[in-house]
């Protein structure tokens, strides 16, 4: 198995335009995402997937200056954009994130990939419970391809997994069970808008130099609630 990780990032976005690149702390929201991956123990190949588009070129070249492998596709159609990358990089599997979730929980990444591989799961995901923006999914290269021959609808081609979910019949699919500390499914620790925005800020700063974990994040957003 080839494990790999496809970030995907835009400058486009809607609400929060060039948020990518923002910086938090010290550090562009992207560069957090990527930092949090360092805790992951076993080898994945690592890749920040982003569009052609000329907006996108500065993403391009901060990962040509932190040495982070940079694919660029399509603007519109992330499927394809997740099915080229994989396909030129050998992927087996692929974990799917995306440059916007600064607080991905690793513990339960590791153990989502772990279900994924001994149940033999075409498609498995770790939402519903965690926070928002802190699970994360996982897909065989053989699922995607099947998605990509398939999905002929726009939000097929917009959304990585939703041609998954529209055709659960076609796939075996596994939900990842995460501790009950761990599950606040109403709290956002996604960046969509400028309140996200100053929370994740502010959560960063207390963690210091510390990787805030799920727990922790929801203690202290329930306390400054």
């Amino acid at each position: 198995m080839t494990l790999g990780i496809i970030i995907q990032a835009r400058m486009g976005s809607t609400r929060l335009p060039g948020k990518v690149l923002r910086d938090i702390c010290g550090k562009p929201l992207l560069g957090h995402v990527l930092g949090r991956l360092q805790m992951l123990k076993r080898p994945a190949k690592v890749v920040v997937a982003t569009s052609s588009a000329s907006e996108n070129d500065m993403i391009e070249a901060w990962c040509l200056e932190h040495g982070v492998s940079c694919f660029r596709g399509d603007e519109t159609d992330v499927l394809d954009r997740y099915f080229q990358c994989a396909r030129a990089l050998g992927m087996s599997d692929i974990v799917r994130l995306t440059a916007d979730n600064p607080f991905t929980d690793i513990e339960e990444l590791e153990r989502l990939i772990d279900l994924h591989q001994k149940q033999g799961f075409d498609y498995t995901h770790a939402f519903g419970q965690l926070p928002i923006g802190v699970g994360a999914e996982i897909f065989t290269f053989e699922a995607l391809s099947r998605s990509h021959r398939e999905g002929k609808l726009p939000h097929h081609r917009e959304h990585v997994n939703e041609y998954f979910t529209d055709r659960p019949e076609l796939f075996k699919i596994g939900q990842l069970d995460v501790p009950s500390a761990k599950i606040s499914p109403e709290l956002r620790l996604t960046v969509d808008t400028e309140e996200d925005w100053s929370r994740a800020r502010a959560l960063a700063a207390q963690a210091g130099e510390n990787w805030l974990g799920t727990e922790e994040a929801i203690r202290l957003c329930s306390s400054s609630a």
